[in-house]
């Protein structure tokens, strides 16, 4: 698999896609948008890949939109292909990332900056370097964060810490990120990538269709009432028993049953059989 704007290495059953224009701090391009989405299709039918990693080369994780190239060049030059190109970012990052069936972890390197709080928020994991930037500058130029940035902010972080970071403009760090829930919890840049991928390598050994599950019944559950909730989630224990055969209850629950292992403190590797 190979993209102009990212690398896509597969390695232990997890596939990390890297943000790739070091150059441009990684900015989120008209043809980055395109890349994205396809390596998301990519990785969405490929058996190998178990659980998605997403970062940045060199020193930034994601600067944000590319200005340049989106503003001074398509909303001037050609708004049909700027329209394209947004309901593409709003589809891969706020809907397909947001609802990938396989668990996706944020590895948030460095700079973080506007754009780039989709990719974090709509990441199921996140997990940052203590040395990372993170920052709302759109209130520096006059404008305010729109579209995917405002729901983001408004999903994950507190309200009284959207609010000043968005009037201010003010930057935070990994270790402040992680303070206000926005990233799971921040190490040292040197061990980041360690950190994540042994994260990453708990979740390959679980079953693909619980994983799915696991993710669905959170996702949808925040949008429907209790009552809809509890009947979305028997509908779901039945789609995953279909699709292990019984795996779950007759391995997972059976051997705890005979005493063959314990789920509180272990993982079950042979539901599906």
């Amino acid at each position: 698999m190979t993209y102009k704007t990212l690398l896509v290495d597969i390695k232990d059953k997890i596939g990390k896609i890297t943000l790739n224009r070091p150059e441009k701090r990684n900015a989120y391009s008209p043809q980055m948008a395109d890349d994205f989405a396809q390596a998301l299709d990519d990785l969405r039918y490929n058996d190998d890949v178990a659980v998605v990693v997403i970062t940045g080369a060199g020193e930034a994780f994601c600067a944000g939109m590319d200005l340049k190239e989106l503003f001074f060049g398509l909303k001037q030059n050609n708004p049909k292909e700027y329209d394209r190109i947004s309901r593409v970012v709003t589809a891969s990052r706020g809907r397909t990332l947001r609802y990938f069936p396989k668990p996706t972890i944020a590895m948030v390197n460095g700079f973080c900056f506007g754009g780039g709080f989709p990719l974090v928020e709509c990441s199921d994991l996140a997990v940052a370097a203590d040395e990372a930037t993170f920052g709302l500058s759109e209130i520096n130029f006059g404008m305010f964060p729109g579209g995917q940035v405002a729901r983001s902010i408004a999903n994950i972080m507190r309200p009284r810490d959207a609010l000043l970071y968005s009037l201010t403009g003010r930057t935070f760090n990994g270790k402040e990120a992680a303070d206000m829930g926005f990233v799971n919890f921040s190490v040292p840049r040197a061990k980041l990538e360690e950190v994540t991928m042994s994260l990453a390598r708990e979740m390959t050994d679980k079953d693909p269709a619980a994983l799915k599950a696991t993710k669905d019944s959170y996702r949808f559950s925040l949008e429907q009432s209790w009552e809809a909730s509890m009947s979305y989630t028997a509908a779901k224990e039945q789609e995953v028993f279909v699709a292990q055969n019984g795996g779950w209850l007759k391995n997972g629950v059976g051997d705890f049953v005979e005493g063959k292992y314990k789920p509180g403190l272990q993982s079950h590797t042979g539901v599906k059989k």
